[in-house]
């Protein structure tokens, strides 16, 4: 099992689909579109932004806390159907899904409270984990770009309220994203892990980068299994 990660616009979806398509295999992506609960989390920083302005230094995302349980029980969801079967490809996980709650945590968006108890819901999900056929995934793959290519992907797919035009706060809040995240891919451990430059590979539109990166995953993935198997090959 491969999982992705990434921020937001680094292209993970699409080399989910790519992955997928050249192991022959599921590809399991998060619901963006269906979500409900994405456009109120946008809005809801403009309200807490406002209300900081105002004055009121304490003012929340009242969406913040609704929004990453919204998440963390699709990617629940998601990582047992892919834990129960071999060879599947997921566009993000729940691994990495606290970077979002400490980091609306760490700007004031959500309560110290609130993270607790996500946190220990968290940690509750994650000990049932290790009663599925497949503990944890084989391989991360995590995807950087700098905040120039976010912003450049990010204005292509064009949902309206991810835009910094929209919101101007965004800068902030899509820069400290990526150093997170760094942070995050610094400190993971629970499975074998790779990172793409995706600001020098465009494997989205390029043919020869998809091939390169392609290329650069068979022989990690061939790493990981070779130590288990020696006769481990990918068809």
């Amino acid at each position: 099992m491969l999982v992705l990660s990434g921020v937001i616009g680094s292209g993970k979806s699409s080399l989910t689909k790519i992955l997928a398509d050249h192991l022959g295999t599921e590809a399991f992506y998060e619901k963006v579109k269906d979500n409900p609960v994405l456009p109120l989390f946008y809005k809801g920083n403009k309200i807490a932004e406002a209300k900081r302005a105002a004055g009121q230094r304490d003012a929340t995302n009242p969406y913040a806390f609704l929004l990453q349980i919204y998440f963390l029980n699709t990617r629940f969801h998601s990582i047992k159907a892919a834990l129960t079967d071999d060879n599947n490809v997921l566009d993000r996980s729940i691994y990495e899904d606290e970077i979002f709650m400490r980091m609306n945590t760490d700007q004031g968006h959500a309560t110290k409270e609130e993270y607790l108890i996500y946190k220990d819901l968290l940690d509750n999900m994650l000990e049932e984990l290790e009663g599925m056929p497949k503990k944890h995934p084989d391989l991360l793959v995590n995807i950087h770009v700098s905040y120039d290519t976010m912003i450049k992907r990010i204005a292509k797919r064009g949902r309206q309220y991810e835009q910094i035009q929209q919101d101007p706060s965004l800068v902030t809040y899509y820069k400290d994203l990526i150093d997170y995240y760094d942070t995050w891919y610094q400190n993971y451990d629970a499975s074998a892990k790779i990172q793409i430059d995706g600001d020098r590979y465009d494997f989205i539109e390029n043919p020869k980068d998809q091939q390169i990166i392609l290329k650069t995953l068979d022989q990690k993935i061939l790493e990981i299994h070779h130590e288990a198997d020696p006769a481990f090959k990918i068809i």
